[in-house]
């Protein structure tokens, strides 16, 4: 596909996925191989985290309409060839971080996929796309989930920073764009609907109490991590991945 037409976004924002929605794929080895490889990509290129994260999904059963997603990756990364996540020096050193979920988005298994970004300072430093592995009943327990996991992934990035001797004063600032996640995450009261997902809120709100954490709303529109639940029109695929800070590499390296 090096002759391929390029496209702008490696998502469809106008389907999604489905276990059983075409012809089984004559090649699933190939489709192994493909999806695998850009696995690896998603190291340095988190614009496309949430495309992959489909297409691997099938890996077992790879259908015909999973490998056109596969192709469309393809071809949305033979036109960003030159970019990749860029790191620069900033004068903050604060871990911030956006937590989104896609309610019951599987079409197949009523499933959520749920993702984050965590920014230190300027800079991208972690993110996920992930489906969840259980079903979640509202859109306040898919989101508080995915806010308990990047509480978890923060956790971790403040212990690594105290024991690199760079340990951090103020609270990582979490954003969601869910008002009843916010409101569950301070409000101690606790109610009969949210008994499923008493662990993860016990989780956050003693990081909260420990003065670690801060959920906070954020309008949808301001979402980054949007880009890792789902596939979004160009204008705001395009705002969020340069926010991400993916962009043209002006640099050139050794032996380029």
């Amino acid at each position: 596909m090096d002759k391929c037409n390029p496209c702008t976004t490696p998502a469809d924002p106008r389907t999604k996925l489905s276990a059983a929605d075409s012809p089984a794929f004559s090649d699933p080895t190939l489709y192994r191989s493909l999806a695998g490889a850009l696995q690896y990509l998603t190291f340095t290129r988190p614009d496309i985290a949430y495309a992959v994260q489909q297409v691997c999904l099938y890996m077992h059963d790879p259908r015909d309409s999973h490998f056109t997603a596969l192709k469309r990756i393809i071809r949305y990364v033979k036109g960003t060839l030159q970019h990749g996540l860029q790191l620069t020096s900033t004068k903050t050193s604060s871990l911030t971080a956006y937590t989104d979920a896609d309610w019951a988005g599987c079409p197949s298994m009523r499933r959520s996929t749920s993702g984050y970004c965590i920014f230190h300072g300027d800079n991208l430093i972690s993110w996920s796309s992930k489906r969840q592995h259980t079903v979640s009943r509202s859109s306040a327990e898919a989101e508080y989930r995915g806010v308990a996991n990047v509480v978890a992934e923060t956790v971790w990035l403040r212990n690594l920073l105290l024991e690199l001797h760079c340990p951090l004063t103020t609270a990582t600032l979490v954003y969601c764009d869910n008002v009843s996640v916010v409101y569950l995450s301070s409000n101690p009261v606790q109610y009969q609907r949210t008994k499923h997902v008493e662990i993860d809120i016990h989780f956050v709100r003693e990081r909260i109490a420990l003065g670690h954490i801060r959920v906070l709303h954020i309008p949808s529109s301001s979402q980054y991590a949007d880009i890792f639940t789902k596939g979004l029109h160009t204008p705001l695929f395009m705002e969020f991945k340069s926010s991400l800070g993916v962009m043209n590499n002006p640099a050139s390296t050794a032996g380029e």
